[in-house]
Order: C-alpha cells, then structure tokens, then sequence
C-alpha cells in the first residue's frame, strides 16, 4: 500500500523561505509520479507541481521563479522548496503520488495517495 509522510511547513515571514518534504513508500519500483497541491482559503485545490522519477517536472505559473521540486529517488522522497513567500502562498499543501505512471498530470483526481497536510502560513 502507498503510503506518503509529509514534512516540514510551518509559520514563515513574507519574503522567508520553507522547505517541505514527502516520502514515499509501498510503490511497486515502477515509474511513479510525486507532485504538490494546495488549498488556499476556500478555493479549489491547485497544482503547485510536480515532477515524474524519470526527472520532467513542471511548476505551475505561481511557483515559477520562487519554488523548486526535487526527487531523490535513492530514498524516494520529494522536495518542495519555496523562497520569496508571499502571504497568498499560504494555505494547506498536500503531496500527492501516483504509482506506474507514463506521465505526471496537474489533475488531483489522477492522484491516488495522498499526505495527510501540512500547514504554510506567511505573514506580511
């Protein structure tokens, strides 16, 4: 069973830096698909990106220029790293996997485990 531990998150200061962390485990050694969404406020859940073990990865437009994702496949987990935060980042960020998969998709819905969450909260 696919399971995924989230990490790191926490209170940060406008224009602060955060790292957060997801581990991966129970996947069948096959291509896989790891990627990053949040909830801000009342809004639907986004793509915040993602990125595939083959190494393509995406970031969406607000991330563009701020954030980072990385894998390290050796102990499987992935990266998130966000610079430059603005209160507007802040919300619930959620990892996400997806086991033997060909491609990575923005879609949460293709996305069958899921972290448990963690809180970013950036104050101006």
């Amino acid at each position: 069973q696919v399971q995924l531990a989230e990490s790191g998150g926490g209170p940060v200061q406008a224009g602060g830096s955060l790292g957060l962390s997801c581990k991966f485990s129970g996947n069948k050694e096959s291509d896989f698909c790891m990627a990053w969404f949040r909830r801000v406020g009342w809004a639907e859940r986004e793509a915040v990106a993602y990125i595939h073990s083959g190494g393509n990865s995406y970031l969406s437009n607000f991330a563009t220029g701020r954030f980072a994702i990385s894998l390290d496949n050796a102990v499987k987990t992935a990266y998130l790293q966000m610079n430059n935060l603005k209160p507007e980042d802040s919300g619930l960020y959620y990892c996400a996997a997806e086991d033997n998969a060909w491609v990575c998709t923005t879609l949460a819905r293709h996305y069958p485990a899921w972290g448990q969450g963690t809180q970013v909260t950036v104050s101006s």
